[in-house]
């Protein structure tokens, strides 16, 4: 296509928003000069873009189904994409997180503002799923542009809570977390920027896993940063979160998260019991300001259980648990900023870019920014306003003292070999369908205090059901060294093998 050179007015423009004025003569100048870098940028134009090539053609892209089939709301899209005809997933039925990538299917980030977009190329984890011989069967609703971790948000309608309908399901993977109580769906992916894949697998009562940063290949799935991007797997039994794992860790040369990747056989955790395991219990993840009495009390009920399986349970303190959540706001304001204000694609990294998500989030966020969530709204508004007005010190700061924030946790970790505390301080939120916008806002990470630091570190964390409590679940938080998922899946294993958690 024909690009088009900046007018004059164009110029005067961008030179103010850059914070500086051009004079006559810059103008004519530049003028000048500008065609010739632009017939540059026709050259890249015209140049032949590399694809990575789909494998897996036969692929029905499905339907919206109806709330008589999907009653709670878990799922934008049924489709069907059948995998590789054996593998370690043959036969599992999996269900994704509609932020990522799946060639020839909307991908809608739960929002109107991404319209029509079509993803043309797999995510690599979908890749990987369909080798390991999973069928891919829905994909699954989510809060919109995943920020917020209620579950109410989605331009879909909010996600309900299994056990209870009247409540929600949680965020943003809510679909991933209610979808597992469908009959044909086994396995789902979850994405997890401040405990999206914990939160909805603690008020659902399923297992769901955030992985060491890195370790699954987050190519092909809309983020918020990729310092903290992670994504994983989620399902009602610890031993398919650990097959699942298997198929989808590993090496991406295409994934600038990824550093060192230290890959285990995580099924071959299973079965071995926690005799001896070493358990530090967090006194920095109970008794917090939202802390449900009824859900710490669980909680350590769930850690008595540990201790009759022969582990050693040791209270232990973290005091830099509590001093997290600045990181954390520092972090995801100006991160989510930055990459909405690059159309979804950031800089300064090599990989594979989403083209195709870049357009059209451009062009839709331009003529559609008015039906953007009113999270991502004052998101953007505060991340602007503090990258402008402090020149990027606080993002910068937050960067920094996540190295420290690591090292606490790190020093704790050479004493015991997991750490357990409430995933969430709360069980699952009502849903309010009245609920003003100030509301929806302000409980959209109230229950993120204990999941939202492993996201900083990078340490694994894994959220397994450990009890009801007025009929809803409640969930437990063991966290790992990192690339030290085989432990926290022993744990959860030898849990769920000697109770039953619904009846704690």
């Amino acid at each position: 296509m024909a690009l088009r050179l900046p007018t004059e007015t164009d110029l005067r423009k961008l030179a103010r928003a850059n914070h500086f004025e051009l004079s006559e003569e810059e103008i004519a100048a530049f003028r000048q000069l500008i065609p010739g870098f632009f017939q540059l940028y026709e050259q890249l134009d015209q140049m032949p873009e590399p694809r990575e090539p789909i494998t897996y053609r036969d692929r029905d892209p499905g339907y919206r189904p109806s709330r008589q089939e999907d009653p709670y709301n878990a799922i934008i899209r049924r489709c069907t994409l059948r995998g590789a005809p054996s593998g370690k997933l043959a036969g599992k039925r999996v269900g994704l997180k509609n932020n990522v990538c799946v060639a020839g299917m909307p991908m809608t980030l739960a929002s109107l503002v991404l319209g029509d977009y079509i993803a043309d190329t797999d995510a690599t984890i979908v890749t990987r799923l369909l080798d390991a011989g999973a069928e891919i069967v829905a994909l699954l609703n989510l809060d919109n542009f995943a920020l917020s971790g209620a579950g109410d948000t989605s331009a879909f309608g909010p996600t309900l809570n299994p056990h209870n309908p009247e409540h929600l399901a949680g965020g943003s993977s809510g679909g991933s977390g209610a979808a597992l109580y469908y009959e044909d769906i086994d396995i789902t992916i979850g994405g997890d920027q401040g405990g999206s894949i914990r939160i909805p697998a603690s008020w659902c009562g399923v297992v769901g896993l955030k992985p060491t940063h890195g370790l699954v290949p987050y190519t092909g799935i809309a983020g918020i940063d990729n310092t903290f991007d992670h994504a994983g797997p989620m399902a009602r039994r610890v031993a398919d979160v650990a097959l699942t794992l298997e198929a989808i860790a590993g090496k991406d040369p295409l994934d600038p998260r990824q550093g060192e990747v230290i890959v285990q056989p995580y099924t071959e955790a299973l079965g071995r019991g926690a005799e001896g395991l070493r358990i530090g219990v967090v006194r920095e993840g109970f008794g917090l300001e939202r802390s449900e009495a009824d859900v710490d009390r669980k909680v350590r009920q769930a850690l008595g259980v540990f201790s009759e399986l022969g582990a050693v349970t040791r209270e232990v303190s973290v005091p830099a648990h509590r001093e997290a959540p600045g990181i954390v706001w520092g972090l995801v304001a100006e991160g989510e900023t930055a990459l909405m204000q690059s159309n979804g694609m950031g800089y300064h990294w090599q990989g594979r870019y989403n083209l195709g998500l870049a357009e059209a989030l451009g062009k839709s966020r331009r003529a559609q920014a008015n039906d953007l969530p009113p999270t991502v709204k004052l998101v953007l508004l505060i991340g602007t306003y503090v990258k402008e007005r402090y020149h990027g010190r606080m993002y910068g700061k937050a960067q920094n003292l996540r190295r420290q924030l690591r090292s606490s946790f790190d020093r704790v970790l050479e004493q015991v070999d997991v750490l357990a505390m409430p995933t969430t301080p709360m069980k699952a939120h009502k849903y309010q369908p009245d609920l003003d916008l100030l509301g929806i806002v302000s409980h959209a990470l109230d229950m993120s205090d204990n999941t939202s630091p492993f996201n900083m570190t990078g340490h694994p964390a894994m959220s397994i059901p450990c009890g009801k409590s007025d009929g809803l679940p409640v969930g437990l938080m063991l966290v790992g060294r990192h690339f030290d998922e085989a432990t926290l899946f022993r744990a959860a294993d030898a849990f769920e093998q000697h109770v039953n958690w619904e009846t704690l």
